[in-house]
Formats: structure tokens, C-alpha cells, sequence
């Protein structure tokens, strides 16, 4: 069959987005229900949550949930079909179109948004680092709860806390915090009445701003407003102050904060939410920006220096439109960005975006009550305008947390399958092999570009690896040890092709391990996606480069492989490794007297579904991923060290499989602790929301295999279908995992030495489940 060249055009661009802010969010929303076909969209974010500003104030004061007041951008991402790469832009490489980011190799665009946001200007101040900055919100979350735990452990210590910048962002986290720690202390049982002016707390709020009124920009009602509520609540306002230095203080272990006027003070915390600054690797990157370094867009949003760019947020500046830094102005750009990419990806001309002039300021003052701000007119505290405030904000974040479902949808990873609405026929066979220029073009820059890249010549034993461009590799035998090989192959489970890549390596690899073998090398079979060969090139170069990393971590390297075409992204190794054959381990050599350890938390299964039904959370997919990534490859030394004799992978199975496997002979018994079971966060909430996946039931059937009987858990009769479980635990039996851990049968009296040097290697899930007792 001929191949048609035409269905190769049809991906033709990549666009990347660079940043989870208020713009992109929308932007994805709206390319969810109407994308462009023909463009294969990316995220890249740092974070897979994203803070919603208008509500961040009133999470700090207790009155939001995390989840209530921040975007799910995996799920997002998945709504608009886009790929979602977990990671910190770092740089560009605008000459070659490539985005470099701390983990990822570089990753190629056509057309690039960035909407990263900015952080507080700290740089003219000396020792600016021992304070807490509002910006970036993660690392300030993170702080702010960290303290949280710090007051409650110390509540009458006299604490001291000071904000630096006056604005509006300024005000209202300090309210929020004083807010939140006045709720802590009535939860202690410290504080009785929470209303009125008095200050009865051992706690002392200072406010320090340059401008010689508070919230410049807003009415001047406003401004009387919460300068007297500040007043009337006991925080001290420093007007026309300008902080020039901080530093501990040598009669205590309090911050010295020092200012031009001369006037100091001392505080325990110090919060910085001055005026907003850009990263130093958008102006290094060549990209025109403004004095402080933001990134200079027309009225279109699109780059002056370069056009295939465009930004949006606080990270850009409009020089035709000058508008402030603030949220409200990132949410109405959403829109324009839309549509004008879409425009100039068709090769249409963008239209002119022109931002409104003045916005509603609904400010909340902490204690449920909010005022409002437009031009010169405003409205003073009250309930009914926190009613309203709220209202929208609440409306604004449901957009995001109900997204509609799209009749028709694809049932494809997003970014990995094919997005063609007509099917064309494609050749099978060995007419499905990937184009040799495509391979050509990849393997030198797995050289050239990927730090994680290792040359096959280097590798001891490998005569012919991947740099000799045979049709195989040759690899030398070793004297006294076997070669243990291993395969295994699945379709890619997130739509970042490098964390792919780097997730079904140590899949792959975790056969070797359980046998207690060493990696040495492996081979790749791989299905791409079809679409053009640019983008074929980079999924295969993203791919291999997330193999090659994690083959490293372990001193192996990829020695050949075999690329095809599919209509999704799919990856196979073959592992091979040495092993003394002694020291061999095999599964069913289990012993009486031995106690069983597992290595990892199970649930990956669950999670995964969840998350392809809008039913998880960012925070349990992100954890699910850290414990796949998590290599076995230190565990097997620790278990070699302390007696194992039997050992398997818990994967596809799922945990009842994978023990059922090991119970060979019938002299022995296996006692499971399901409470002991370790089980990734968010896997019980989504078991009980019926999250199965599509092997769940399969491995149920289990129950009915006949060395079923040698199983014990919780006192129930695994053999009798009248007496199901009620455990809540009980389903996480049948989840089939991907790069799970290792199980592992050792002596009793060395178990708990065993977990303790597991734990210390950074296996914190790592428990004892059960024992091995006489059949």
C-alpha cells in the first residue's frame, strides 16, 4: 500500500504554552470545546495546580480549601487535549525554537505563549532571602503552612509578623493571615470571641510601604477604609518606608528589618509583596522586555521582537495599554490569546486587544466582609459585597473544577494519538516503520542535546550498541554470570512522551530487579502517533531521552531498538542484566518464618482512572508519579543484604495476583495485614468512587484460583463468594500497578533492620504486609 504523504500534513505545528496563569487556563477551557485541528498543543508547568488570586486571601484566611481555590491543570490539560509536562521553563534557544527546562530535555515549538507570571522585586534589598515572598504561591503556601504548624506548636510565644508593600495584595494577606491565626487560636481554646477590635492575641502585625498612602490606585475611600480598620485593629502602619536591609539580629534569633528613614523593627516572619519583577531568563533570552525585564507584546499580544511568541499575565507588558499587575487583567486576556492564536496558526492576521481601563476591586478585610473599588468611587465594608465577591469568584473557578463533556470526544491520550477527524488508511506490515530521516535526525541530537545520553561504546561488554548503526547490537558474555533478558510493552500513560519514557523504563526494568539481577542494557520498540515528521521527531526524541535518563541512573544503556507508526504512543523494552547464578532469586522460595515487605504504595491503577474521569486530584496524580519514578534498583542491594530468598514485581496483577503467585508449594500459608498494606494518597477515595480499572475485575477472578486457600487476610475466606470483604482496603487488592514495587520474602529476625535501611534509602512507603507460617 502506497503511502499517503497528504495525512502526514495534517499535524503540522506544535504550540506550547509555558505556564499555568489565569490566560492559559482559559485558553485550554476554550481550545477544549473548539481546537484547532491540525496543532498538537503543550502544557509546561512547574506546578499541576494553579492558584486562582482572587481567592488566594481567603484561603490563607481559612475560608477556602486547596482544592476549592486551585485549577487542576492535568485535568485541564486533558480537557483541551494537550500534552502536560510537569517542569520549570529555564531558558529559550529562540534561534532553534527550543524551550529548556530543568529536567526535560529541550522541547521544540512552532508558536510559544508564556504566561509564568512574576514574583516580588527583592533584589535591591540586602538579605531579602530571609523573607517569605507572596509569589510564587506554591513556595509560599508551602512556607505559610509550615509556619501554621510552627505557632500551634508554640502558641504563647510573643509572635511578631510583618508585611513589606502596602497595595491591595499587600492588605489582604495580612488580614488573611491575622484572620487564620486568630481561628487557630480559638481552636486552642486561647481566644473566645474572634469578633470586635480589640487585639487579644500575643501576636503583633507590622505593615511597611514606601507610598505615603496605603492601596495607591484605588479610591480614596477605600484607602481611608482599611487604613482605619488597620489602625482599629492594633497593626502598626509604617508609611513611607523603604526597606533596605534585613538581617537576623544578634541579641535574638528575630529578623532586623532596616529602613532608609533609619526606623527598624524587629518580626519572627517578613512577608514580601512589593512591586513585581520578571525572571532573568526571559530578558536573557533575547526576547524584548521592558526595565523590568517583562516581555514587551503589542496590542495583539504578540511579541514586538519576535512574532511566533506571545504573552500574557503579569509576565507581559502592553506599552500601548499600561495596565497594572494584577489578576483581573490576565483573565480578560484569555480570551483574545484564543483567538488570535488560532488566527495566526491558520495564517490569519491577529486583531488588536485592547484591556478596559478600570476594574471592580472587591477586597475582602479577613473577617467575612469585603468593600469596593472602581476609579474614584467605592463602597465600604460589608457582608453583602464579601456575598457577591465570592459568588464570582466561585463562578469564575467552577468553569474549571465542572468541565463540560464533549460529545464525541476522543477516547486517545491527549497529545499522543491522532486528532484527524476523517480515517485514512495506513500501510501494516513493515510499511508502518517509521521514515529513516525522522531516525536520522533523532538519534544525533539524543547525543548532541541529552545530558542523559551515554555512548553504547562506553559500556563494558557492548561491542555494536546504538552509536555503530547495525542491525543489531552485540554484546560480550561474561565468564561465571547469565544474561537475564526481560520484555515488556503498553501504551504510554501520561501524555508527556519524556515522563513516558522515564516511567515505562523503570517498569521495565523492575523484572530484573525482582530477580536480583544487575541492568546492563536494553532495546526499543516504539509506536509513534502518526502525524508530520517534525512532530514524530520530537515525540521519539522527548521518548528516548526519558529512557536514556533513567537507563543511566542505573549504569545501563539503550543499545538499538525498532520504530513504528500507530494511532498512539507506545513503548516497549527489552531489559537485559547479569546475575550470579547463585544469588538468583526466584518466587516461590519462600520460607516459614519469613515475614513479607513491599517496597511501594499500591493504587497507581485507581488514580489513573480517576484522573481520565475528572474524578481525581492534581496533588494524588503528582504523588502517583514520584513513586513510579521511584527506581527499585537501590532496594535490591538492601534486600540482597538481608537474607531475601523470593521476590517478585507487583504490576498488572495487582497484589493478590502477584502473592498468589509466590504461594507455589502447599507446606506454606501466607498471613496478609491489609492494614499494613502502604497505599498512595487519594486511592481509597477514588476505590470508593468506583474508579476500577479495566483489569480490576479480571483480577478479582483470583479468588477462585485454588492456592487461594493458602491465603489469609483479615479472617475472611477468600474462597467463599457469600463472605465478601468489608475492608475499605479490601479493593486495593485487585489494582494492577505500573512500576510498582518490589515483594519480597526474608527472614523475621531481619525485617525490621531490612525497613529501616529501606526507609533511610527513601522507600518511605516501604512496609511489612504479612507472614509465611507452616500449610
Amino acid at each position: 500500500m502506497a503511502r499517503n504523504e497528504n495525512s502526514l500534513n495534517e499535524l503540522q505545528k506544535d504550540l506550547v504554552l509555558v505556564g499555568g496563569g489565569h490566560s492559559h487556563a482559559i485558553f485550554l477551557r476554550m481550545w477544549g470545546m473548539k481546537p484547532l485541528p491540525g496543532v498538537r498543543l503543550t502544557l509546561i508547568s512547574d506546578r499541576s495546580s494553579a492558584p486562582y488570586s482572587g481567592m488566594l486571601p481567603g484561603h490563607v484566611a481559612g475560608f477556602y480549601r486547596f482544592e476549592e481555590c486551585h485549577i487542576d491543570l492535568r485535568q485541564l490539560a486533558q480537557f483541551a487535549g494537550a500534552q502536560f509536562y510537569l517542569d520549570r521553563a529555564i531558558g529559550l534557544d529562540l534561534s532553534h525554537q527550543r524551550i529548556q527546562c530543568e529536567t526535560h530535555p529541550p522541547i521544540a515549538y512552532d508558536w510559544l505563549s508564556v504566561d509564568i507570571g512574576s514574583t516580588p522585586e527583592q533584589t535591591s534589598v540586602r538579605g531579602a532571602a530571609y523573607g517569605i515572598a507572596a509569589k510564587p504561591v506554591p513556595l509560599f503556601l508551602e512556607a505559610w503552612n509550615s509556619l501554621l504548624k510552627e505557632v500551634e506548636a508554640n502558641p504563647h510565644y510573643p509572635w511578631r509578623f510583618a508585611v513589606v508593600g502596602g497595595g491591595a495584595g499587600g492588605v489582604e494577606l495580612l488580614l488573611g493571615i491575622r484572620s487564620r491565626l486568630r481561628q487557630l487560636y480559638a481552636e486552642l481554646g486561647l481566644v473566645t470571641d474572634l469578633d470586635g477590635e480589640r487585639q487579644d492575641l500575643p501576636i503583633a502585625f507590622d505593615l511597611l510601604h514606601r507610598g505615603s498612602t496605603l492601596m495607591t490606585g484605588h479610591a480614596p475611600g477605600i484607602q481611608r477604609n482599611f487604613t482605619q480598620f488597620l489602625h482599629q485593629r492594633q497593626v502598626g502602619v509604617h508609611l513611607r518606608e523603604t526597606v533596605t536591609q534585613v538581617q537576623r539580629s544578634t541579641l535574638s534569633s528575630r529578623l532586623q528589618v532596616s529602613c532608609e528613614s533609619g526606623f527598624s523593627l524587629e518580626c519572627d516572619r517578613l512577608f514580601w509583596t512589593t512591586q513585581a519583577t520578571a525572571p532573568d531568563w526571559i530578558r536573557a533570552s533575547g526576547l524584548a522586555t521592558d526595565d523590568r525585564g517583562f516581555i514587551v507584546v503589542t496590542s495583539a499580544l504578540r511579541s514586538c521582537s519576535h512574532p511566533n511568541v506571545f504573552a500574557v499575565g503579569d509576565i507581559a507588558t502592553l506599552p500601548e495599554h499600561p495596565r497594572p499587575k494584577a489578576g483581573v487583567f490576565a483573565v480578560r486576556q484569555g480570551q483574545p490569546l484564543y483567538e488570535n492564536l488560532c488566527r495566526v496558526l491558520q495564517g490569519k492576521p491577529p486583531r488588536e486587544f485592547i484591556p478596559q481601563r478600570e476594574i471592580l476591586a472587591l477586597i475582602g478585610d479577613g473577617e467575612g466582609r469585603a468593600a469596593a473599588s472602581r476609579g474614584r468611587w467605592s463602597l465600604p465594608f460589608s457582608v453583602w459585597l464579601w456575598w457577591w465577591k465570592e459568588r464570582i469568584d466561585r463562578r469564575f473557578m467552577e468553569r474549571f473544577q465542572a468541565l463540560p463533556t464533549m460529545t464525541g470526544s476522543s477516547e486517545q491520550m491527549p497529545g499522543l494519538g491522532s486528532t484527524k477527524t476523517n480515517p485514512i488508511m495506513y500501510c501494516a506490515g513493515c510499511g508502518s516503520k517509521v521514515a529513516s530521516d525522522i531516525l536520522s535526525k533523532t538519534l544525533p541530537r539524543l547525543t548532541i542535546d541529552s545530558a542523559a545520553a551515554l555512548s553504547a561504546e562506553l559500556k563494558e561488554g557492548i561491542v555494536w550498541g546504538l552509536a555503530a548503526g547495525e542491525d543489531a547490537a552485540v554484546i560480550e558474555s561474561r565468564s561465571n554470570q547469565v544474561l537475564v533478558q526481560t520484555v515488556d510493552f503498553f501504551r504510554a500513560l501520561v501524555s508527556d512522551p519524556f515522563l513516558a519514557g522515564q516511567i515505562t523504563t523503570e517498569h521495565c526494568l523492575n523484572d530484573l530487579y525482582a530477580m536480583g539481577a544487575a541492568p546492563h542494557s536494553a532495546l526499543a520498540i516504539v509506536t509513534l502517533a502518526h502525524g508530520s515528521p517534525s512532530q514524530q521527531e520530537e515525540s521519539l526524541y522527548q521518548l528516548l531521552s526519558g529512557v536514556m535518563d533513567r537507563l543511566r541512573c542505573v549504569q545501563a544503556t539503550l543499545v538499538g531498538g525498532h520504530t513504528t507508526e500507530g494511532e498512539d504512543l507506545a513503548l516497549g523494552l527489552t531489559c537485559n542484566g547479569w546475575a550470579t547464578p547463585g544469588q538468583l532469586w526466584q518466587k516461590g522460595t519462600v520460607k516459614p518464618g519469613q515475614v513479607l515487605i513491599l517496597t511501594k504504595a499500591l493504587g497507581t491503577g485507581t488514580l489513573f482512572v480517576a484522573q481520565h474521569q475528572g474524578k481525581g486530584q492534581a496533588a494524588w496524580i503528582d504523588g502517583a508519579i514520584d513513586s513510579m519514578l521511584w527506581s527499585n534498583y537501590s532496594a535490591v542491594r538492601v534486600l540482597q543484604d538481608h537474607g531475601t530468598t523470593a521476590c517478585t514485581d507487583v504490576t498488572g496483577f495487582g497484589l493478590l495476583g502477584h502473592l498468589l503467585e509466590m504461594v507455589r508449594r502447599p507446606s506454606v500459608r501466607f498471613q496478609l495485614q491489609l492494614d499494613a498494606v502502604p497505599i498512595l494518597p487519594g486511592a481509597i477515595e477514588t476505590l470508593r468512587q468506583g474508579c476500577f480499572s479495566s483489569l480490576h475485575p479480571h483480577n478479582q477472578t483470583y479468588l477462585q484460583s485454588p492456592t487461594a486457600t493458602q491465603i489469609t487476610i483479615a479472617g475472611v475466606d477468600l474462597t467463599d463468594p457469600s463472605d465478601p470483604s468489608t475492608h475499605p482496603h479490601w479493593p486495593i487488592l485487585f489494582d494492577p500497578q505500573t512500576s510498582g514495587g518490589l515483594l519480597a520474602a526474608l527472614p523475621h529476625d531481619r525485617a525490621e533492620d531490612c525497613l529501616r535501611v529501606l526507609k533511610t534509602a527513601g522507600y518511605h512507603h516501604s512496609a511489612i504486609i504479612g507472614t509465611i507460617v507452616e500449610g
